[in-house]
């Protein structure tokens, strides 16, 4: 199927209302039962289509009274990877992004 053109997901840190860092959920997605943040890393290819991945619902900023609401998006299977490891999510798979457990 598609080729990645290298593209990065945001995988930008959040802060919790005391000012601490603490870990982001903007752009984690959620395929069977496991959560899949987003990655920085490039040069993957996009494999199948798996099935629908849930978008998270983030409000990393709850003082700026904007949040995203959860939502869907197709998962594909990264080739040469294990879902359970690594999936992109899209639109389309030209669109995919790569969502990596760590």
């Amino acid at each position: 199927m598609a080729g990645h053109d290298g593209r990065a997901a945001d995988g930008s840190g959040g802060c919790t209302s005391d000012g601490e860092a603490s870990a982001s959920c903007s752009g984690v997605v959620t395929y069977e039962n496991r959560d899949h943040p987003p990655t920085d890393k490039a040069g993957f290819t996009v494999g199948e289509r798996l099935g629908t991945a849930t978008i998270v619902a983030c409000d990393d900023s709850p003082e700026d009274g904007e949040g995203r609401p959860e939502g869907k998006t197709s998962a594909y299977a990264v080739e040469g990877g294990d879902p359970s490891e690594a999936i992109a999510v899209g639109d389309t798979p030209d669109e995919a992004r790569l969502m990596e457990m760590h």
